[in-house]
């Protein structure tokens, strides 16, 4: 379990449960409840846990209820995979001068992701 878990509210479950699943290889942990339509789905991204809150009254495109930063293995292949499961590239990839590669999207939701890969930094 993460000390710190990012959850995110959202109208549509299935649909972030899938886009989540498919773009980083998240893993369903548990489900709230076992049976029936849920409420509350559990996911695990690497080491972290991610958690989706079913909320009929949230609709796609509100303001943005949660920014992730997630550290992804291969950039390039990942942002492939954006758009053609429902989501959004706003930007990037981006060479920040903190050692990271990040691109800005969001997922089918609008909820603003950064993918980030470390890079190495160099004095200047």
């Amino acid at each position: 379990m993460s000390t710190v878990q990012p959850v995110i509210l959202t109208a549509r479950l299935d649909t972030l449960l899938a886009f989540y699943r498919e773009l980083l290889g998240a893993t369903e942990t548990f489900r709230i409840p076992e049976e029936g339509p849920a409420f509350y789905r559990g996911l695990r991204i690497g080491d972290t846990d991610l958690g989706l809150v079913a909320r009929e009254d949230l609709g796609p495109g509100a303001a943005p209820r949660i920014l992730l930063s997630i550290a992804v293995e291969d950039l390039t292949a990942t942002l492939a995979r954006v758009e053609p499961l429902g989501g959004t590239i706003d930007g990037g990839p981006t060479e920040m001068p903190w050692g990271q590669r990040v691109a800005h999207i969001k997922d089918p939701d609008g909820n603003p992701v950064n993918l980030t890969l470390p890079t190495p930094v160099t004095a200047g």
